[in-house]
C-alpha cells in the first residue's frame, strides 16, 4: 500500500474532492523520507534563487528507495506536491528527484530527455 489513510480521510474521498492539504498530510505521515527529500529540494530551490535543483542524495535503505518509488510513481502524489511547491516536480532513475520552476522548460525538457536519462545510467544503478 502507497499510503497509510486515516479513516476520517477515506470517508472524505468517498463523499467527494479530498482537499490538497488533507493529501499532503498523508503523503507527509505515510512516505516521511520521500516527502523530506522533496521539502529539501523545494527549500534549495526557493533559498538559491535558481531555475531548478537536483536532488542526488542515495537513500539510505530499501524502505526511502520505495517510500521514494511510490511517490514519484503517483501522478496523484506527484501533482499535490508540485501545487504545493509552485515547482514541477521531476524524477530520473533511482535517486536523481529534481524541482523545476515553472519558467525553466528548457531545463526541464533536458532533464526528463532521452539523451538525459542514457547518461545517468551507470553500473551501479542497474537492480535499484
Amino acid at each position: 500500500m502507497s499510503l497509510s489513510v486515516s479513516p476520517e480521510l477515506l470517508a472524505q474521498a468517498q463523499e467527494g474532492e479530498v482537499r490538497d492539504e488533507e493529501f499532503i498530510r498523508c503523503i507527509q505521515e505515510s512516505l516521511p523520507y520521500a516527502w523530506s527529500v522533496v521539502e529539501q529540494t523545494a527549500e534549495k530551490l526557493r533559498a538559491n534563487d535558481v531555475s531548478y535543483v537536483v536532488n542526488e542524495d542515495v537513500p539510505p535503505d530499501e524502505q526511502a528507495w520505495g517510500q521514494l518509488f511510490r511517490l514519484v510513481s503517483s501522478n496523484a502524489m506527484r501533482e499535490a506536491v508540485e501545487r504545493k511547491f509552485g515547482a514541477r516536480l521531476a524524477f530520473q532513475n533511482c535517486c536523481k528527484v529534481a524541482l523545476f520552476e515553472p519558467s525553466a522548460e528548457a531545463e526541464f525538457a533536458e532533464f526528463t530527455s532521452v539523451r538525459a536519462q542514457i547518461l545517468n545510467q551507470k553500473p551501479e544503478l542497474l537492480n535499484c
